[in-house]
């Protein structure tokens, strides 16, 4: 139960916190459409397949990233007993939901921080998309959603940090799966349906309302029953678990 929620709050962490990067990953998309022939900009049926090229290349960074956090973290907490390891974990976890719940509602903005340590990151891996532009095929395009992918945000990070927590690679990789999914339907949509998506999630009571749901998410994870299971050897050397 755990994960399936722990995987809920990544992809409604996602959803509810792109659009208020919104103004930096839709200008890139936005860039991005116009560098294509105006045959394919005018034509949805035709732009459509660039567009989930850009995007399925940044998701792919993304759960890249998440498997290398997820592998990180399942060393370090290769020295710690198993159970103390998933509690540590779901702690961790737990304390992200919260951080990122407030991130979204606009109560906390700490994670411009994290922003700013990616900057030299970023520096290195930026001008590996220059030599694809314009995109002329769908795999430059993947290429550039794949550079897309590690540009500095500090939601993106906070989300990574998390799956530091995550017990190793594939749920790691999982977790910023989720997440990634989440950001679509804010990127891929275009004009009209875009533009009341943003007017709708940038009401503060909604944003609010989704931040508040997200810290729900982490106090599950931190207070509920079975979080924080330690161990007893009874007389006869038998486990207890309490």
């Amino acid at each position: 139960m755990a994960t399936e929620i722990t995987w809920l709050a990544a992809f409604l962490a996602g959803l509810l916190g792109s659009v208020h990067c919104v103004g930096m990953c839709g200008g890139i998309s936005g860039a991005l459409t116009m560098g294509l022939p105006a045959a394919v900009r005018q034509s949805y049926p035709r732009l459509l397949p660039y567009l989930l090229a850009y995007n399925g290349g940044r998701i792919l960074s993304y759960v890249t990233a998440g498997v290398l956090m997820g592998a990180l973290g399942a060393q370090l907490g290769a020295g710690f007993a198993p159970q103390t390891a998933i509690t540590v974990g779901r702690m961790i976890s737990g304390a992200f939901m919260l951080a990122l719940g407030l991130y979204i509602a606009g109560w906390w903005n700490a994670l411009a921080g994290l922003e700013r340590l990616g900057g030299t990151l970023w520096r290195r891996i930026e001008p590996l998309g220059r030599g694809l532009l314009p995109p002329t095929g769908l795999a430059q395009a993947l290429g550039l959603g794949l550079v897309w992918g590690w540009l500095p945000c500090g939601l993106v990070y906070s989300a990574l940090a998390w799956s530091l927590a995550a017990g190793g690679a594939l749920q790691g990789g999982a977790i910023m799966l989720a997440f990634g999914l989440g950001t679509l339907p804010t990127l891929i949509a275009m004009g009209a349906a875009a533009r009341w998506l943003k007017l709708v999630t940038r009401r503060p009571r909604v944003r609010q309302a989704a931040g508040a749901l997200i810290l729900g998410f982490g106090l599950y994870m931190l207070f509920a029953p079975g979080a924080h299971l330690h161990h007893q050897t009874g007389p006869a050397g038998h486990l207890h678990t309490h």
